[in-house]
């Protein structure tokens, strides 16, 4: 056997191995006596796949019998959503495209459940009905995923029966050659000066549509989720331009992340390479990039995706992780959270850390997964740091099954199938309605939504069925094949064909560290106890374990549960403060409520060094605040200040500095457009504009362009506000040419500002900073106090010179 042919063996066996190491060092674990979970028996298992089997039979017969061939089912309206045909929902329509999505992306669930007959109809179908000639925008990143993905798995499955089942003879890869069509559609997004895609494009006019002209934006998982398919494209149909195109904007991508941290933004300019957002983590807007860049090397065997993986995880490890959470940071100052809250898509992580061999924290965030289904019934959209609902919306998403289903693989504890078992009475009770299932709007009323997604077919229903089947059940080992983020089936062998125009080079900008996490971490540990320190986070009601060193103010973090134990046993109880969603808190401290007097010394402690802390924490957010001052009428000498935030790109005001003028508003207010409709009354003024459609830093040369002196950015989120909301600094392009100053201010602040606007509409404000507008106020109030007593003791003076000599 050659080399080449060996390392291919090799890798073709890598998730087989991975499983069975696994496995083995739970089996090899010291203390079987720590499992709780009761070990399902074979016929409820085989109950529970048979009950998959019918919801996903239930979904799909309501979606051909009353959809087909539109690309979506409206479950409680039974019947289809077409594009031009439907009522819009705006952007998220761009998934469809009148392609008949979810039969398409349905097809290789068919041959999993092993209905070949089916399977050979909707194939027919889908080659008679579907075709891609129409003047329609379309998610570059979302047609991929669901169509050519779905067409390239159903024709590697089509071939597949051919020789394995001797059936579908008749088929000639037909399917392979529409993946191709679409592909070439989608072709022209990758057109930018970068060779990062755009985010949509058109599939008759490619980026010629006039819709298109202003498209600059794309996220980080829409460009980084086409590699797989691309690849498999190229390589089952010998034309490399798409392999090629794939590639270069995974290598454009990696190129633009922050070199320091390691870290990359959500939110990018294809043209430029500008990150627009800078908020990093594992959730939406940049979830499978990390997916694919894992998922490359294993089905390509490019080790520079393992490394550039292993790069991104460990940056991820550091600074996003908190224990079984992930929080976003900031990209640049991945010290600073940007968000206090976690969305539903971050559930698939666990299950790629089992993929990379990183099973410990898997099991974790798994459990914290699993016990804010336990505490919603259903997993919200999004929820805050303290567990409570931030979005209530339940989408049916397949993320959550899909860890269980990969920890359960793993590990074999039972307690992953016990998990399955709950989420699928889940889905049946709140979820089924007479035409399929219906995603939840709120998940705290159970109101439904008339939608249902192509993924609750193509991936919800797929894991579920997974989860409880063995693998004698299924007629394919899925083994040898590579899920993709769809959970369409690519095979390992695709390695084999290559791509003879494409040369993988050893890159050298990686070296040795980078490969350091290749292997799984043999923790000797059943999840259970991993687990069981975790049983009550939520609830902050879990056993600590107990150390000789004290838990310091400065070490402390809320999501340890044994932080909160420890603080509680030296007598400190922790009270919400105001809305829970806002996450703050107020800590009193007793003697009484000590473990022991020892406990009792170490939480006064504990609370000095939180107070000084607290204080050093203030004045460096103070520091960093701008303040948006001005009269409070045009007589008065009394002044108040609402709080904004700096910005990166402009200059900053320090010390005394500031900025004074006559306060107008932009005219159109997002002021993106060249020239402003008012561009003529700006000169000399301070400009406001509200926040969109643009960034941050095109509004603020826009406003320099007319002659503003300053810039005042308003949230477009109603309801937002300072005090309820971290203050963060705008970020810019890299680009060092806004030379006015720019301040950020939430919508609370701002309505505050716009009351005084409009009751005074000539209104002159101050911008500068607010820890110099404290020292102006406290030195205005000093000098009138001096005042005041220096006119007291002269009206004194006075009254006793009135008074006769007899009474002194």
């Amino acid at each position: 056997m050659s080399s080449v042919s060996s390392l291919v063996a090799q890798r073709l066996l890598l998730p087989s191995l991975l499983s069975l190491l696994l496995l083995i060092v739970c089996v090899l674990s010291d203390d079987a006596s720590t499992i709780p979970t009761q070990n399902m028996s074979h016929k409820e298992r085989a109950e529970l796949r048979e009950e998959a089997r019918e919801m996903f039979y239930h979904a799909y017969r309501a979606y051909m019998e009353n959809a087909y061939p539109a690309d979506e089912l409206m479950p409680l309206s039974c019947k289809g959503r077409y594009r031009g045909v439907t009522p819009s929902r705006g952007d998220m329509d761009d998934v469809l495209g009148n392609f008949s999505m979810t039969l398409v992306d349905t097809l290789d669930t068919l041959v999993l459940l092993g209905d070949f007959a089916e399977f050979e109809y909707a194939v027919k179908l889908v080659i008679r009905d579907v075709q891609f000639d129409s003047d329609i925008i379309v998610s570059v990143f979302e047609t991929n995923i669901r169509m050519v993905g779905g067409l390239l798995s159903a024709h590697i499955l089509a071939e597949y029966l051919q020789k394995q089942a001797d059936v579908m003879h008749w088929y000639k890869g037909e399917m392979l050659e529409m993946a191709r069509e679409l592909g070439y559609r989608l072709l022209p997004a990758f057109n930018t000066t970068t060779g990062i895609p755009h985010a949509r494009v058109n599939l008759r006019l490619g980026m010629k549509d006039p819709q298109l002209k202003k498209s600059r934006e794309t996220c980080t998982a829409c460009a980084g989720t086409i590699l797989l398919e691309f690849a498999a494209l190229s390589r089952l149909t010998g034309d490399p331009i798409f392999e090629v195109r794939a590639h270069a904007a995974m290598d454009a991508l990696w190129k633009l992340r922050h070199r320091g941290s390691d870290l990359m933004g959500t939110v990018l300019n294809v043209h430029s390479g500008d990150w627009v957002r800078r908020d990093s983590g594992v959730g939406a807007g940049i979830d499978s990039y990390y997916e694919y860049l894992f998922k490359s090397y294993v089905l390509l065997g490019d080790d520079k995706y393992l490394a550039r993986f292993n790069r991104h995880y460990n940056a991820v490890m550091k600074y996003v992780s908190e224990g079984p959470m992930l929080l976003d940071v900031l990209m640049h100052r991945p010290h600073a959270k940007s968000r206090n809250f976690m969305d539903s898509l971050l559930a698939f992580w666990p299950g790629l850390q089992v993929l990379s061999g990183d099973l410990k924290p898997a099991v974790q965030t798994h459990e914290m997964l699993y016990q804010v289904m336990q505490m919603h019934t259903l997993i919200p959209e999004a929820w805050t740091v303290d567990f409570q609902i931030h979005w209530g919306q339940h989408h049916l998403r397949p993320e959550f099954i899909e860890s269980t289903y990969f920890l359960y693989r793993a590990t074999g504890d039972h307690h992953y199938l016990q998990v399955g078992k709950l989420a699928l009475k889940t889905l049946q009770q709140y979820a089924k309605v007479a035409c399929g299932y219906a995603a939840v709007n709120d998940v705290r009323t159970g109101k439904h939504e008339d939608r249902m997604d192509s993924f609750v077919l193509s991936e919800t229903f797929k894991y579920l069925f997974l989860l409880f089947s063995e693998p004698q059940d299924l007629i394919i080992n899925v083994d040898e094949f590579v899920f993709t983020t769809e959970a369409h089936l690519l095979p390992l062998s695709i390695a084999q064909l290559g791509n003879s125009t494409f040369s993988f080079r050893q890159s050298d900008e990686h070296n040795v560290l980078d490969f350091m996490r290749t292997c799984p971490s043999s923790n000797k540990l059943f999840p259970e106890k991993v687990r069981k320190p975790l049983r009550n986070f939520i609830t902050g009601s879990c056993p600590r374990t107990t150390s000789g060193k004290r838990l310091s103010a400065l070490d402390f973090q809320a999501s340890n549960a044994d932080h909160l134990r420890a603080v509680y046993d030296m007598g400190i109880t922790m009270v919400s403060v105001g809305d829970r969603s806002q996450g703050k808190v107020r800590l009193f401290h007793s003697f009484y409520n000590a473990k022991s007097q020892e406990e009792g010394e170490m939480g006064l402690q504990f609370m000095q060094e939180m107070l000084e802390l607290t204080k050093m924490q203030s004045m460096n957010q103070l520091a960093q605040l701008q303040a948006v001052a001005y009269a409070l009428d045009d007589q008065s000498q009394d002044w108040t200040a609402l709080m904004a935030g700096p910005s990166h790109f402009s200059p900053e005001l320090i010390g005394e500095q500031f900025v004074e003028g006559e306060i107008v508003l932009a005219s159109p207010l997002r002021a993106c457009d060249e020239p402003l409709q008012n561009a003529n009354n700006v000169a000399g003024k301070i400009l406001v504009a509200e926040r969109g459609d643009c960034t941050f830093v095109s509004k603020a040369r826009l406003a320099q362009k007319a002659g503003a002196t300053a810039l005042i950015v308003c949230d477009n989120v109603s309801g937002s506000s300072g005090e309820t909301q971290p203050m963060f600094a705008m970020s810019g392009d890299g680009k060092d040419d806004v030379a006015i100053p720019v301040v950020f201010m939430y919508n609370m602040e701002f309505t505050t500002l716009a009351a005084a606007m409009l009751r005074r509409p000539q209104l002159r404000v101050r911008i500068m900073q607010m820890v110099e507008f404290k020292r102006w106020q406290l030195a205005k109030e000093a000098h009138q106090n001096e005042t005041a007593a220096a006119a007291a003791a002269v009206a004194s003076a006075a009254m006793q010179k009135k008074k006769p000599d007899k009474e002194l």
